[in-house]
């Protein structure tokens, strides 16, 4: 199985993109298949993330590439949501470190902090000299952000900061910390610099998925900042935004997913021989991959459409909530029905069915579960809300 990567295209819709979209798609895709798939099946089984790649990330401007200004590349939303598409292709974890970075890191510090902090991190977040990482949820409170324990409490010209964060991507990587806590009767966020005595990342081990991504806790034990890295946004307007813009470059990930599930599954059905032909010949096989194909096509088209909304200004959270829990839902199928065709080779790591299987069911859970953007969808359909 040496054949190079092919995406699957089924409905043309390369032609809806510009000649730029196509452009920027096809130079990561190429750096995707050079430069990470080569190496992101030792760093699976050793749970590292290649961090010696970081710098090639940052050449390649897919650090806050939507973003304008301060050394962002600032492209479309359509061009910023391919990006994923063929990161994810290699690897969620790899999603997800450039979705951290750009999408919950630097895009509250581009949208609410002081033109100092701006200054100061931005353009070396662009160039992936700092990696960010974005703590909200806590080992009690995902679904339910409100009901964070961590602490803010005004002392003099500082705040000091008490409390943990769960599941957080990048966290004992990185050198700046976006940390949201509950302060002065509402939610704040704050900007922290991770070398701030009494801040610590303790990296989560033995999991079954992301395994190439650095999950970590953070542990704030009396952290201390000027008020100056308070971000300028009051309540869960603040994260909450923050998640919309990853959510939606999750929803492009995923397709990417799936389409390396499919092709993968593709071309081994070409060369699986069974009873004396090729697997592919079999009628259960082919309703497979057509179900496949079929799931990928449109979501392919949903997230062309929300793209094209997010760019003329349209796109809302609920329009981002339909599109994330789609892709997602659809690609882990996909690795599902893939890992069928493959069958027994499907379990091992030689293929990487299963790796984006078990990283899949992170990315279903993760940024809002399926059930939770069922209700966001379902409270914009009906004017009732289920959550609360």
């Amino acid at each position: 199985m040496t054949d190079p990567y092919k995406a699957l295209d089924y409905l043309a819709v390369d032609e809806l993109y510009t000649d730029e979209e196509r452009m920027i798609r096809d130079t990561i895709r190429s750096w995707v298949s050079e430069r990470f798939m080569p190496v992101i099946e030792e760093h699976n089984r050793a749970a590292t993330f290649p961090t010696d790649l970081i710098p090639e990330l940052g050449e390649l401007g897919v650090f806050g590439s939507s973003l304008t200004g301060y050394g962002c590349a600032g492209l479309s939303g359509v061009a910023s949501g391919l990006i994923c598409q063929e990161l994810e292709r290699g690897d969620s974890g790899l999603r997800s470190f450039v979705s951290v970075q750009g999408s919950l890191c630097m895009f509250p510090i581009w949208a609410y902090a002081s033109e100092e902090q701006k200054q100061k991190y931005l353009p070396k977040m662009a160039a992936g000299q700092l990696i960010g990482c974005f703590g909200l949820t806590e080992a009690d409170f995902g679904s339910n952000p409100g009901g964070m324990l961590t602490k803010a409490v005004a002392d003099g010209d500082h705040y000091v900061l008490n409390g943990s964060k769960y599941w957080i991507t990048n966290g004992s990587m990185a050198h700046v910390a976006i940390v949201w806590a509950q302060c002065e009767g509402t939610i704040k966020g704050f900007v922290i610099d991770t070398d701030t005595k009494g801040f610590q990342g303790r990296p989560i081990k033995n999991k079954f998925s992301l395994r190439a991504s650095d999950t970590s806790e953070l542990v704030l034990e009396d952290v201390r900042v000027p008020k100056s890295a308070m971000l300028n946004v009051e309540g869960l307007k603040g994260p909450l935004s923050c998640l919309t813009q990853a959510r939606y470059g999750i929803a492009f990930g995923a397709v990417g997913a799936a389409q390396a599930a499919f092709d993968e599954a593709c071309r081994y059905s070409k060369i699986r021989v069974q009873f004396d032909k090729p697997i592919a010949k079999f009628q259960l096989v082919q309703n497979k991959l057509v179900w496949m194909a079929n799931e990928i096509t449109k979501a392919q088209l949903m997230c062309w459409r929300l793209g094209r909304m997010k760019d003329d200004g349209t796109m809302k959270h609920f329009h981002v909530s339909m599109a994330k829990r789609n892709s997602c839902w659809m690609a882990l199928e996909c690795c599902r029905l893939g890992r069928d065709v493959l069958g027994a080779n499907g379990i091992t790591d030689e293929y990487q069915m299963m790796r984006h299987m078990c990283n899949l069911e992170s990315v279903i859970t993760y940024e809002g579960t399926h059930d939770i953007h069922g209700l966001i969808i379902g409270r914009e359909l009906t004017g009732e809300d289920a959550i609360m």
